[in-house]
């Protein structure tokens, strides 16, 4: 494995060669859903969609906690790695792994229990409550390889190395689709079989991880006496990874809940919110990603005590947020018809029409996200959670507080507008204080 040293070099090509690579791999991430939702929405019919859209924000609000524990990992990795202590890396490893894996077991029996509470409490209409049950509770049986597999890739991306989980990533995607066409578009075995291909793709994702860094990364391989977790390390990555966590909890959460309301609006408002909302999380994920190259970014010169880089490496990763936040937005603009009828059947003529419209508003606001996420970033870089924490907290109240509002009045529209006024919410809270920090840096 190449390890890359981001304490040295030309900033904007550290950060473009490691984005680049996390931009791949979670476009292959949300394809899971979207293969999904595509085969679905067009082999089973809109309710068998509905059922889809309305689950995944629960199986959304467990991966996003595991992954948050993960990044709170990563960071400690990363410090590690830049300060070029490789035990520290490895005990790190272990001791997320050995911790982290017992408690994603318990999670999916926890979660098991609680699918039909979860989905009423969510108002899930009574024609599609039994097949979102069905749907979600096999979902669920994949979380411990969810976790085993994000453990490892951060790993390697805390080292540098963002382009080896891409290939785990493309594999099982490519698995996963396959066995949607099979199951669902040839064989017609309904909606649970999608859960089925999914699950399978976790698991196979999580092997090929195990299976690399056992074979191919000899500076990842622990001494026997390291296969217990570091009680100290154990605390600070608790520390960073709880945090983190609730922070990427706390998206899913506010889904959840703006999701309740969309569901009272009936059948066509969730499956629009399902297909828009699949072209939200594509079009966000190039910003997240930039954001965690400007996280590992600072991370590692922080372990170098490099402190003018992390300000440079920073500023860089913003302007490389703004940019893209235009460009997306006018992409949106001029596809909305298309990227709508990727997901919803011709005749559907008022569902497209009502995600057109959400789209419109979409595409202005877009470049919001971009500055939000670069911004989280610096504040993990700086091993800053609670920043982060707060930050998300402040977004995601506005953004249900706004939907209650304005959603009875102006129907899925009222989403988009929503969304816009909490990530403006965000940024009047964490640009003062990073501003104040960079100054600091500066003098």
């Amino acid at each position: 494995m190449a390890l890359v040293n981001m304490t040295e070099g030309k900033i904007p090509g550290h950060l473009l060669r490691y984005a680049t690579p996390l931009v791949l791999s979670n476009l292959f991430q949300l394809t899971y859903n979207a293969v999904d939702s595509a085969v679905v929405g067009r082999y089973v019919g809109k309710e068998a969609l509905a059922s889809v859209g309305t689950s995944s924000p629960v199986m959304n609000l467990l991966v996003l906690f595991i992954s948050g524990m993960c990044i709170g990992a990563s960071v400690i990795m990363s410090e590690f790695f830049g300060a070029g202590d490789m035990k520290g890396v490895r005990r790190e490893m272990m001791t997320t792994l050995l911790f982290g894996t017992a408690g994603a077991v318990l999670l999916s029996l926890l979660a098991q229990l609680l699918t039909h509470p979860l989905l009423a409490l969510l108002q899930v209409p009574d024609n599609v409550m039994d097949t979102a049950a069905s749907y979600l509770r096999v979902v669920l049986l994949g979380i411990p390889f969810t976790f085993v597999y994000n453990a490892l890739a951060y790993t390697l991306k805390s080292l540098g190395d963002s382009r080896t989980p891409l290939w785990f990533l493309a594999i099982s995607c490519v698995c996963n689709g396959i066995l949607d066409i099979v199951l669902i578009g040839i064989c017609r075995l309904g909606v649970v079989y999608s859960a089925v291909a999914t699950v399978a793709s976790q698991f196979l994702s999580c092997m090929l991880s195990v299976g690399y860094v056992i074979a191919r990364v000899p500076e990842l391989r622990p001494e026997r006496k390291a296969w217990k977790p570091d009680a100290a390390l154990l605390r600070r990555t608790v520390r960073y990874g709880g945090v983190t966590a609730l922070q990427q909890a706390c998206q899913p959460i506010g889904k959840l809940l703006i999701q309740g309301v969309v569901n009272s609006l009936g059948v066509d408002a969730m499956a629009v919110f399902n297909a828009a909302g699949r072209m939200d999380d594509y079009a966000c994920l190039p910003e997240q990603s930039i954001s965690h190259a400007i996280s590992t970014f600072m991370a590692q010169n922080r372990g170098a005590k490099k402190y003018r880089r992390m300000r440079d490496g920073f500023l860089t990763g913003i302007r490389m947020e703004a940019i893209y936040g235009v460009l997306i937005g006018i992409v949106t603009f001029l596809l909305r018809a298309p990227i709508m009828r990727l997901f919803i059947s011709g005749d559907q003529t008022e569902v497209i029409r009502m995600g057109m419209e959400y789209l419109l508003l979409m595409s202005f606001f877009y470049i919001f996200p971009g500055f939000t996420n670069g911004f989280q970033g610096y504040f993990r870089g700086m091993g800053e959670m609670s920043m982060t924490l707060w930050g998300t907290l402040t977004q995601i109240s506005l953004r249900v507080l706004f939907v209650f509002l304005l959603v009875p009045g102006m129907g899925i529209s009222g989403v988009a507008l929503a969304s816009a006024l909490g990530w403006t919410g965000m940024l009047l809270l964490e640009v003062p204080v990073a501003w104040r920090q960079l100054k600091r840096i500066e003098a």
